[in-house]
């Protein structure tokens, strides 16, 4: 529906790297007086006739955006109003009755859907840890989507996708990864064998802390037509603005990632020894039980997510949090500026986490300003 509105996109060369599609994707074609960017396109209803008549049926600004993100993971894309209105719509493929593998270990927010279509008797769940791949492919017998996570939240798992996108291939299942710590610019899990990936341009892709926004991208086009049935008839679409402070965001997504994956790596390596954390899961740590496996499939990088337990009680490590300067201690992530949140705080992921657990998400500030904040504000409460 969407490309209607936008037929003409920049033509892209097949031999230019992820790094470069990320700026030039989605953009119009050039002639002369035409715009560089697409346009934000503010109408909710269409002149007759046309294959669009009303704003649920399509937006220029989704369509620039969808290209470009296609372009990144190899795929189609189709966009929401959210992540999570994302991964409800993917939750829609799986048939009634049928059965859906879990990881334990998985945003709260998406094991939330699926409990929710569980106890109203619409599918089965099996609950697998995501790292043993073997659990996950005896899950899978039987069963019609394996949803993993390629960096886990929030305790940062590693998941073995070309295994288990082959595995459960060969049983029949189809498999999801949200990829939203990784990006595409980090794994382009269809590449892998999975045949959907999730984002939630909210974090990473739009970067600024500024937009929610959900993104598929499917190997099958079939899956893509059902999915912008599925966000026509239940509403959840984008907004004009939305898509395109996103496809602004996703310009610099790589001078971005790489800057708070640098700084990342650095502040895992000091909190690692720093005598006031008791633990660092950051699969770019060499001794991190992740880091095998991060290693062949996130060849290019480990990402800007981390996560470390104080050694203290819950309450020392609100009093920590209290203290920080430039840190900001909130929830979300992937945006310019460092976050950090005690995990244990929300019900959904007390059951999964220890009460001291943080999980930091590392902006683009100088990595010595981060770390000066970090290690002060722990001493300050810890001694």
């Amino acid at each position: 529906m969407t490309e209607s509105l936008f037929p003409d996109h920049l033509s892209l060369d097949p031999g230019w790297t992820k790094d470069t599609i990320a700026v030039q994707a989605g953009r119009p074609a050039r002639a002369a007086g035409a715009p560089i960017n697409p346009p934000i396109i503010l109408s909710s209803t269409y002149v007759h006739d046309a294959s669009l008549e009303y704003g649920r049926d399509g937006n220029a600004g989704w369509g620039a955006l969808e290209a470009a993100l296609g372009a990144l993971d190899g795929g189609r894309a189709v966009t929401f109003a959210s992540g999570l209105a994302a991964a409800t719509a993917i939750a829609a493929l799986v048939p009634a009755g049928g059965t859906v593998v879990l990881p334990s270990v998985a945003y709260y927010g998406v094991r939330n859907v699926f409990d929710r279509l569980r106890s109203l008797g619409r599918l089965q769940l099996r609950i697998v840890a995501a790292d043993d791949t073997d659990a996950v492919l005896g899950a899978s017998e039987g069963a019609d989507m394996v949803w993993v996570e390629s960096i886990a939240n929030p305790l940062i798992v590693v998941a073995d996708v070309p295994a288990i996108a082959a595995g459960a291939r060969q049983r029949g299942a189809i498999t999801v990864v949200d990829a939203t710590f990784a990006t595409p610019l980090r794994q382009r899990p269809l590449d892998l064998g999975a045949d959907i990936v999730l984002h939630s341009a909210t974090k990473l892709i739009g970067g600024h802390s500024d937009l929610l926004l959900g993104a598929v991208v499917c190997k099958d086009p079939a899956h893509a037509e059902l999915l912008v049935t599925y966000r026509h008839d239940h509403g959840s679409i984008p907004g004009a603005l939305e898509a395109f402070l996103a496809l602004r965001g996703l310009r610099t997504l790589a001078v971005r990632l790489d800057r708070a994956e640098a700084s990342a790596a650095e502040l895992a390596r000091r909190l690692a020894s720093h005598p006031h954390v008791a633990r660092v899961n950051y699969p770019g740590l060499p001794g991190d039980p992740q880091h095998e496996r991060a290693s062949r499939v996130l060849p290019n990088g480990s990402g800007s997510m981390l996560s470390l337990e104080i050694d203290g009680t819950a309450e020392q490590t609100e009093a920590f949090l209290a203290r920080l300067r430039l840190l900001t201690h909130a929830t979300s992530l992937g945006g310019v500026e460092s976050l950090i949140e005690r995990r244990a705080r929300y019900a959904g992921d007390a059951a999964i986490v220890g009460p001291t657990l943080c999980r930091l998400s590392v902006g683009i500030e100088n990595v010595e300003d981060l770390w000066a904040d970090l290690d002060g504000a722990m001493r300050a409460v810890l001694g």
